[in-house]
């Protein structure tokens, strides 16, 4: 029985359109897997007969998308769809871009260049589906595979190795056999990529629903390339009472742990590398990694920042990074004391990492540490509510303040502020000018 598969109306308008045209054209690639799926599809891209040309003749607004590429977007009912025309790509001789397209009139020999079984299917609501690769049948069976021989989709595009394994956590798919063979001989052609079309695939993956498939970069040796460390902390063990695993093992559960957001997920795969420079072993066979901390810290903006990150996703990982492991006593005093650091904006995304790093620890250190942090979680609630003072800029008092008491402009300013600052997270009531006046 041929699946149905519930196309937008307007999507539905460009097919008729083209067909009336005399053209074929079909929706096409993700949508139709993410369809059949059951998910909701973020783009319905449609492939056709017509040329770029011939499909602007026929569409009121329409922008040049990548039209050297065959690829034009038909505006239409408020949305964009991307429109392109069969074709074959001529050889890849940067491992990413065909050299040339050409255009065809066939619609198997456009689906015979894509990537992956599930990706290379075309659905029409009069003709229903066409699967020519066997993607049905893949998506039943929860598998990645490549269309054809794996070999050659790998040494068009080398991307296609990092998005099998995206693919992967996305989906929670395993990748085929053979398939995942290519993945491994072919991983040293990422070198080929940019690090900008790494970090969209590394962020797609470690945002997934299933981000322990990370463990899949050190299986195909794809990490070897992009991370080296993180093999080195899968195999570095943490004999203390505070962890039963690996900090490789551990890290992946953590980013299980902690919610599916960007600076979350990255700071949850770098929060502990330092510990590969930091470890040591103590007379009785206890380790210790005494300023991981600041030197993961160290570590994740630098990574990030070859990875082109932008300025505040780095500076806002580097954070959580360096104060995942601050100390935290059950008093409102230490709370407050570390809000100071973090900033009341990312205190919720620290306690979160936190949690996430006990509960990936040992059943001690959950016993210790998880009741500690629901505490501080209360008690993060009654300072906002009670609008207690945890920086400069909720001091009562400013350096024009201190100027007219007579203290010099300067560095004695700052410095004067930021005792004040201290003074006042140890008691909040004494934020008002008067008090803090007095205390000069």
């Amino acid at each position: 029985m041929t699946p149905f598969i519930s196309v937008p109306a307007a999507a539905g308008k460009i097919l008729s359109v083209l067909n009336e045209a005399g053209h074929e054209a079909y929706v096409v690639g993700g949508c139709v897997r993410d369809a059949l799926l059951g998910r909701t599809p973020g783009d319905w891209d449609i492939t056709t007969s017509a040329s770029p040309q011939e499909v602007k003749a026929l569409f009121r607004r329409t922008v040049d998308t990548g039209i050297q590429h065959g690829t034009v977007t038909v505006l239409l009912g408020g949305s964009a769809y991307e429109v392109t025309t069969y074709r074959l790509d001529g050889i890849y001789e940067d491992g990413r871009h065909p050299k040339e397209v050409t255009f065809t009139r066939s619609l198997a020999e456009d689906l015979r260049r894509r990537d992956f079984t599930i990706n290379a299917m075309a659905y029409h609501p009069e003709e229903g589906l066409t699967d020519l690769f066997g993607g049905l049948e893949d998506l039943s069976r929860r598998l990645i595979r490549a269309v054809g021989v794996p070999a050659d989709r790998f040494q068009e595009d080398a991307l296609r190795i990092l998005r099998a394994v995206r693919f992967s956590a996305q989906l929670d798919f395993e990748i085929e056999k053979e398939t995942l063979a290519a993945v491994r001989d072919f991983a040293p052609r990422l070198d080929l990529i940019s690090q900008e079309r790494i970090r969209t695939e590394l962020d797609k993956l470690l945002c997934s629903d299933h981000p322990e498939k990370f463990r899949l970069l050190q299986k195909t040796g794809i990490s070897a390339r992009l991370l080296p460390e993180f093999d080195g902390m899968l195999e570095m063990p943490q004999n203390n009472p505070w962890h039963s695993y690996s900090v490789g093992e551990h890290t992946l559960m953590v980013m299980q742990n902690v919610p599916a957001e960007r600076s979350l997920r990255w700071a949850a795969l770098l929060h502990d590398v330092g510990k590969l420079f930091t470890r040591t072993t103590d007379e009785n066979g206890v380790d210790h990694f005494y300023g991981h901390a600041a030197q993961s810290a160290v570590f994740a903006e630098s990574f990030l920042r070859n990875l082109r990150f932008d300025n505040h996703t780095i500076s806002e990982v580097s954070l959580l990074v360096r104060w995942h492991d601050s100390h935290f006593d059950g008093t409102s005093v230490n709370t407050r004391r570390v809000i100071a650091r973090v900033g009341k904006e990312h205190f919720p995304d620290l306690l979160a990492i936190a949690r996430a790093d006990a509960l990936a620890k040992s059943p001690y250190a959950q016993e210790q540490l998880l009741p500690v942090y629901d505490r501080a979680e209360q008690q993060y609630r009654e300072i906002l509510a009670a609008g207690e003072c945890t920086s400069l800029k909720e001091l009562a008092i400013g350096g024009k303040d201190l100027i007219g008491a007579g203290i010099q402009p300067g560095p004695q300013i700052g410095e004067t502020l930021n005792r004040l600052l201290k003074l006042v997270i140890d008691h909040p009531e004494w934020n008002t000018r008067e008090e803090l006046l007095s205390r000069l």
